[in-house]
């Protein structure tokens, strides 16, 4: 049995609400106006677990009941009843954290159902969100699983040298953090991390992008252009994708790893750099090499040491630490200071495999706590591509 407050100036609709909710074995409280629903709300003695409440009242609205109940942070549901539809009353409505909206006459099944949903999510164990230790904008690898510690491990053991490094694995699996986390825990630290997607750029400009190219080497080439590579120089290259290159361009970059030279676009003056290597990619590149899309000198040269990065649904023990930390890092970028979690919605997500791995995980998060209005996300705000969920 619920307690459950109706405010609303009509009284045959207060009563005939009323007498469904005591149908159901709900204790009611009835106010005439947003006036007195306030006067009650602020008795320490009344302990609510619902709210409906009508917009359109005289004294006190109904909007003004929302803000009062937000400036408070009442941890209540409210199902706001209108006879005026608009759009704006609903966006406001909802902006200001109501859990639902009926538009009047309604379905008196459709407010029983309502209800029975609204008290569920409202009196289940929630997820509460921590703060997070990071500043916007900041990142951080994580995970407790074997497979994460593992790859920690060979983070550690890679970050001092200069070795080439191959990280492999799906996408979404996190390869750019990776390939960041190296940088920052290198000597090189202090010199630039500079990123190349090779697959954004068509051939004819990712070669100029890559090695730079001199003024009026080619149409539109009218100044003289730096590449990534000296760019990165006493730093770090990261080849994304690197699958995605063309033959071509792999015997120009294959030059580059065996002697650190290269030619900018219309120029034979030859250039050097001191850059470290790290490359990635989500495809198979040893089955590349035996189709000939990939030069197998390039690919023993990309492949000294590789890191294996695991798909999300390999480390589901870090399913839960990385939705911790996802919400809190949202929360804190977007000031959503009352965000939670439902447990029904966090067995949704462990039900869920996850094919875009960590990144998926992320932007799932993302969604729902905006769709939440920033408080608790329940398992309809979650929203996975359906030709994947299970």
């Amino acid at each position: 049995m619920a307690k459950i407050l109706i405010i609303d100036d009509e009284k045959a609709l207060r009563q005939a609400i009323a007498q469904i909710l005591h149908s159901e074995g709900h204790e009611v409280l009835e106010a005439a106006d947003g006036e007195q629903g306030l006067k009650l709300l602020q008795n320490p003695a009344t302990h609510l677990d619902l709210i409906f409440l009508d917009l359109k009242m005289p004294k006190t609205q109904g909007m003004t009941v929302l803000k009062q109940l937000e400036q408070k942070r009442f941890e209540l549901p409210v199902i706001v009843m209108t006879a005026y539809g608009t759009s704006r009353t609903a966006i406001e409505a909802m902006q200001l954290g109501a859990y639902d909206y009926l538009t009047k006459p309604f379905d008196l099944d459709e407010l029983v159902n309502l209800t029975t949903k609204a008290l569920a999510h409202h009196q289940e164990p929630l997820y509460h969100v921590g703060e997070s230790t990071l500043q916007v904008g900041q990142e951080e690898l994580l995970g407790r699983s074997q497979p994460m510690q593992s790859v920690f491990k060979l983070i550690g053991r890679l970050a001092p040298t200069d070795t080439i490094v191959l990280i492999t694995g799906e996408s979404g699996t996190g390869k750019e953090l990776v390939a960041s986390t190296l940088h920052v825990a290198s000597p090189r630290s202090k010199a630039p991390l500079v990123k190349v997607n090779c697959a954004a750029l068509p051939e004819h400009l990712l070669e100029a992008e890559l090695f730079g190219h001199e003024k009026g080497a080619f149409t539109g080439a009218n100044h003289l252009r730096i590449g990534r590579f000296e760019q990165a120089n006493s730093g770090t290259i990261f080849l994304d994708e690197i699958g995605e290159l063309s033959l071509v361009i792999q015997g120009k970059l294959l030059r580059v790893l065996q002697d650190c030279s290269f030619e900018r676009l219309g120029s034979n003056q030859t250039h050097t750099v001191n850059v470290r290597i790290i490359a990635a990619t989500n495809r198979n590149l040893e089955q590349m090499v035996q189709q000939n899309q990939f030069r197998e000198d390039l690919f023993y040269r990309l492949n000294v040491v590789r890191l294996e990065l695991p798909p999300l649904r390999d480390r589901p023990e870090d399913l839960e630490e990385l939705t911790q930390h996802f919400l809190s890092t949202t929360a804190l970028r977007r000031g959503f200071k009352r965000l939670a979690l439902a447990e029904s919605a966090m067995k949704r997500l462990r039900d869920y495999t996850f094919p875009g791995n960590v990144r998926e995980l992320q932007n799932t998060l993302e969604r729902a706590a905006i769709l939440s209005g920033g408080r608790t996300i329940l398992p309809e705000h979650l929203v996975f591509n359906q030709k994947n969920e299970t």
